[in-house]
């Protein structure tokens, strides 16, 4: 019987997992490196550990540190959650020789499946549909084709390359990055399917000797080959899902296999479906399944590992109800090509969340976050801050909830992808589940933001009232009095702000009443608007409130300050009312409307002098490690050129020749540690 168990992993997973242990009455530990020291995962552990360092190599990849915080907590089981040690055999076998229960498949099944050439090797033998795979990259001469890591996943390691000139620098970068994060360098080569779906079942085995489907999740939403969208039960043919449970059946049946795991399959066109790899471990993926069938999966692993047989509920598929999907919420920066994001989350609130980390009694949203006000967001870890899944009746339904509470949520400090998830949910190909893993390679339009460009200028409004509202209200005299009030009127107020687009200059005016006189906005922000108050004095710029058409030729919008609080700004804008949410902090301002969200910067009146970079600076987007420089200074360059590659949030991000020119500046050696904004190179455009 467990009675204290650790939990060799950090944020969502870690608080996953302690969810279920506070049901059981299982006491916790957490251990915890030094920038996870005030993580929400550590607080709501019974114990914690300390990991001294920061980085996985120095922390969670130690399997010495992790058995000597069991040993010093009292700790009686392992769970390893996902990532990091969850499939290494190394670890759980030093976890059973450690006298400790193992919350995992045995040992054995972990390397046989670790080594992903030698287990499809195994399974082939034991009937499961394999894709051609090489292990020596001169023996290939069909493409496209895709290298993959043979140690870990989550689409690290993984190039598509499509002609044979691209084939040694895609092994070798894969190799980088596999090692990286797995630290196993070891790649190999299959078949690449075009307009493939990646599909993936999941498994329960038990030590009395059934080895159970618990039924289908489709994950084919993917980028960076990392999956965003996954969904149960999937919308197949009965045929093709009685088949992939056999085969999956037959998978886990070939390793013996024990405890939670995934076999993951690519379904072609044709109906055809070929294994990918099996994940021995808890996947991300899992709450989509429990919505689906009641199943608590992480109480189905303790009590397989204490060595109870499965609950009849657990073996029967068919027992599935509703339609669950879940989308991964992650720190990204849509400006920098989609990078991992950092930075401090200021706000994360979802509305409509039902229950946090457990299964849902009737329709509604479930969340299992890593983060909360307050979390730090570090380049250490991966980029997922947390899931949010909804479920409902039908696919239609659950779709349309789970797009309305993340169009609606509060995300405010880090760039996250929310727009881009919402935009997928809403497409109509996406609700047509026209879908497979090369869905948002074809369908560009869903990176564009929530927030349309021509509603920008109504949103820096709302910014800047909301501002001048919390201005007066912490006024220590004349609170009362309309901001930048006169007796006669004289120019209006002056807001300056960095928007997703650029600067954005608002004006405006209030009269005696605090109602609102005039307004534009300028430059390269949209249309200038006017509104129904008096004209002004002031000189407004091309198409402002004075006239009927703006700068772009359309009409502009009637608007009229309805009330304008520190926190809310209610406008009339056409004789429809739209409120605004704004969150201050410091001088970053989030604003939540209607169509969308944007993050502001208020610019000072008088900016302080600062240096500026020479021309052809390529400046680090985010802190990391300079993994390899592929030029030298005088070479010559073409636009699109790879200078350099940088390391962090464990993936690789390739620094690409911007024009063509000439490399005056290579500031960084390979290996080199640098912070965002450093100069990495500087290329003299010719």
């Amino acid at each position: 019987m467990i009675t204290k168990l650790l939990v060799a992993n950090r944020g969502e997973i870690a608080r996953r997992v302690f969810a279920t242990c506070r049901t059981l009455g299982v006491e916790t530990v957490a251990v915890h490196s030094d920038a996870d020291a005030d993580a929400p995962f550590v607080a709501e552990a019974d114990h914690a550990v300390r990991l001294p360092g920061n980085t996985p190599a120095e922390t969670y990849l130690r399997i010495d540190l992790i058995l000597d915080a069991a040993r010093r907590a009292g700790a009686d089981a392992v769970h390893p959650g996902y990532g990091f040690l969850a499939e290494n055999a190394e670890f759980a076998a030093a976890v059973t020789d450690a006298g400790l229960t193992w919350v995992g498949p045995p040992a054995k099944a972990i390397a046989a499946m670790g080594d992903k050439v030698a287990a499809k090797a195994l399974l082939a033998e034991a009937g499961v549909p394999m894709l051609p795979t090489w292990t020596d990259a001169d023996e290939i001469t069909d493409f496209p084709v895709l290298v993959k890591a043979s140690a870990g996943g989550g689409g690290r390691g993984m190039r598509i390359v499509r002609d044979a000139a691209g084939l040694a620098e895609a092994v070798a970068s894969a190799r980088r990055e596999a090692a990286a994060a797995f630290g196993d360098g070891t790649v190999f080569i299959e078949r690449y399917v075009e307009r493939g779906r990646h599909v993936e079942v999941q498994i329960f085995g038990d030590t009395h000797g059934t080895v159970a489907v618990q039924g289908v999740r489709e994950c084919s939403i993917q980028r960076r080959h990392q999956k965003i969208v996954e969904e149960a039960p999937g919308v197949l043919p009965h045929e093709v899902r009685t088949a992939l449970h056999e085969a999956a059946v037959a998978a886990g049946r070939a390793v013996g296999y024990v405890g939670a795991g995934t076999v993951e399959f690519l379904l072609a066109p044709s109906g055809e479906f070929f294994f990918l790899e099996m994940n021995t471990r808890l996947q991300v993926e899992h709450p989509v399944t429990e919505l689906c069938t009641g199943l608590d999966l992480v109480r189905l692993q303790l009590m397989v590992a204490e060595g109870q047989p499965l609950p009849e509920n657990a073996t029967d598929p068919h027992w599935m109800r509703g339609y669950a999907i879940e989308v991964r919420l992650c720190a990204e920066e849509p400006v920098q090509g989609w990078r991992p994001a950092t930075g401090t989350v200021h706000r994360f609130a979802v509305p409509g969340v039902a229950r946090e980390f457990g299964n849902l009694r009737a329709i509604g949203l479930r969340l299992d976050s890593g983060v909360v006000d307050g979390s730090t967001v570090g380049v250490h870890y991966d980029s997922m801050l947390a899931k949010v899944i909804a479920w409902g009746q039908t696919r239609a339904e659950t779709i349309r909830l789970l797009a309305d509470a993340l169009a609606r949520a509060e995300l405010h400090g880090v760039a996250t992808n929310r727009d881009l998830l919402v935009r997928v949910l809403r497409s109509p190909e996406f609700g047509a589940v026209e879908i497979d893993t090369g869905f948002l390679d074809r369908h560009g339009e869903v990176f564009a933001p929530l927030l349309p460009a021509d509603q920008l200028p109504l949103v820096a409004l709302a910014a800047a009232l909301a501002t001048a509202a919390a201005r007066r209200a912490s006024a220590p005299v004349l609170a009362g009095l309309p901001s930048g009030w006169r007796n006669v009127p004289a120019f209006p107020q002056v807001t300056r702000y960095a928007g997703p687009d650029g600067e954005i200059e608002v004006r405006y005016r209030l009269d005696r009443s605090g109602g609102l006189a005039e307004w534009s906005t300028s430059p390269g922000a949209g249309p200038t608007a006017r509104t129904d108050g008096p004209p002004s004095d002031a000189a407004a710029p091309t198409g402002g409130p004075n006239s009927d058409e703006t700068a772009a030729g359309g009409p502009s919008p009637v608007v009229s300050l309805v009330k304008a609080a520190p926190d809310r700004v209610v406008l009339d804008v056409d004789g429809v009312r739209r409120a605004y949410r704004v969150h201050r902090v410091s001088s970053e301002v989030f604003v939540d409307g209607p169509d969308g969200a944007a993050s502001l910067t208020e610019l000072p009146r008088f900016p302080e002098p600062t240096a500026e970079l020479a021309a052809g600076s390529l400046v680090a987007p985010l802190p990391g490690a300079v993994t390899r420089v592929y030029v030298e200074v005088g070479q010559r360059v073409a636009a699109g050129d790879l200078l350099l590659t940088l390391e962090a949030m464990k993936l690789e991000h390739p620094v690409l020749a911007p024009a063509d020119g000439v490399v005056a500046e290579l500031p960084v050696a390979a290996g080199g540690q640098v912070d965002t904004g450093a100069v990495l190179a500087v290329v003299n455009p010719e």
